[in-house]
């Protein structure tokens, strides 16, 4: 995505601003795990990025798709670092495995 997002053209000062953005669901987690797991996995899962895009798309609103496509590149970088979806146990159980020292 973020080689798309070159390829756009988009502003990187954009991309720069809004790209650790969803890294603020965080705090879900001074709720508690279950608050945290629920507040960050709506933030990090592809459902509301790809509706963006969608939405960017049909009304042609080049802001909504950049928006998107960070949003898209946010998430992909997480994963390929091993950050999966929450599980209510804590933050370190996620799809992809246990993350930090107790790893297995």
């Amino acid at each position: 995505m973020t080689l798309l997002y070159a390829v756009w053209e988009g502003s990187w000062w954009v991309y720069v601003i809004l790209f650790l953005a969803p890294d603020i669901s965080f705090a879900g987690y001074l709720a508690g795990p279950r608050a945290g797991a629920i507040i960050y996995n709506a933030a990090h899962n592809y459902m509301g990025p790809m509706a963006m895009m969608t939405t960017g798309f049909a009304l042609s609103q080049p802001l909504v798709l950049s928006i998107a496509m960070i949003w898209l590149a946010h998430i992909g970088i997480d994963r390929a670092l091993g950050y999966g979806l929450k599980y209510s146990a804590g933050f370190g159980f996620s799809h992809l495995g246990q993350i930090g020292r107790g790893r297995i």
